[in-house]
């Protein structure tokens, strides 16, 4: 007995050893968070910059602050991977990168994350309960997002600018040739013929938008088959900017982008199966560098899994109509 029991302590004493060993070798290995230079922080007032600097900055920043535990392996790997992927989807450090419109956009994704309680982490809130968004912060946010969006009512020089270009749109209506996305996605006129399921508007950028989609598409909201969605449907959103009269009634203004999804599974599988693809203005130039994708999906993720990855499905279908389009 006494030889046994010597030998299950010897086992259990090696045991430890060994995983006190690996332990200690996995620290070196694995990338550790780095703080690139700051080019150009947000342009905030000082009430909304706070909210950031205590919510966000941990992440989305290039002045991360970390505790002791977020530097042991195997949690520094998980910590490195959150906060490269954070930077890369908004980096406040980086503001000036930007142009104004795509900062109007990112405060609007930052708005809706937060609204939907998709930021800040909760797991993250748990250990930085300071970094709690309040009511109170939200609402100061919005107005915040709010402000960046204002607009003149009765702009000639923005309507002026939108009749300018329907008369030259008229006189050729010409494209630049046949345009690509880097994803391979090529710009289609087809759209134009298709049903229009919903509209919508952008106070982020004050942009008038409706969203038409192919037979396919039509017929898988009309059935409820959206999640997943069936290959060959495809959504096209076309975007114009808004023109306010006298009167403060908007219609749509000068021309600014197409966005289409196609769905493929097989093709598009590293974004849940959608294709995204943007064409700006009249020459259909395409946006974007290869991955561009990638800052897609993960907002179509976050907020719109549910709609299988879509955002502008009706609120209420009617299914009866939707039925006989898919028949047409």
């Amino acid at each position: 007995m006494k030889i046994a029991g010597s030998t299950l302590f010897t086992r259990i004493v090696i045991a430890f050893a060994l995983i006190l060993l690996l332990g200690i070798a996995i620290q070196f290995f694995g990338n550790t968070v780095k703080n690139p230079p700051v080019t150009g922080k947000i342009a905030a007032p000082p009430q909304v910059s706070q909210i950031i600097e205590r919510s966000c900055y941990a992440c989305h920043s290039n002045e991360t602050k970390l505790q002791w535990y977020d530097k042991v392996a195997p949690v520094s790997w998980l910590v490195n991977s959150d906060i490269k992927k954070a930077r890369k989807a908004m980096n406040f450090s980086e503001w000036d990168k930007m142009n104004p419109a795509e900062q109007q956009a990112k405060v609007w994704y930052m708005l809706n994350m937060i609204q939907a309680k998709k930021m800040p982490l909760k797991t993250y809130t748990a250990l930085h309960p300071e970094a709690v968004i309040t009511d109170k912060d939200i609402n100061v946010l919005e107005n915040y997002a709010l402000s960046l969006s204002a607009t003149n009512p009765a702009d000639t020089v923005r309507e002026n600018a939108a009749n300018r270009e329907y008369n030259n749109w008229k006189k050729d209506q010409k494209t630049t040739g046949t345009a690509k996305s880097p994803n391979g996605i090529t710009y289609f006129d087809d759209w134009k013929s298709w049903d229009v399921i919903n509209t919508t508007y952008r106070q982020d950028g004050n942009t008038i938008r409706i969203i038409y989609g192919n037979k396919a598409a039509v017929a898988a909201i009309a059935q409820n088959k959206i999640n997943p969605w069936p290959d060959g449907a495809i959504l096209a959103k076309v975007v114009w900017n808004e023109v306010q009269d006298k009167n403060g009634y908007a219609r749509p203004g000068t021309f600014n982008n197409v966005q289409v999804m196609v769905r493929d599974a097989n093709r598009f599988k590293n974004t849940e199966g959608w294709g995204f693809a943007k064409f700006l203005s009249l020459d259909k130039k395409p946006y974007g560098e290869p991955g561009f994708d990638n800052a897609c999906i993960s907002c179509h993720r976050n907020l719109a899994k549910d709609n299988g990855y879509v955002f502008d499905i009706p609120l209420k279908i009617n299914r009866d109509k939707l039925k006989w389009y898919a028949k047409k």
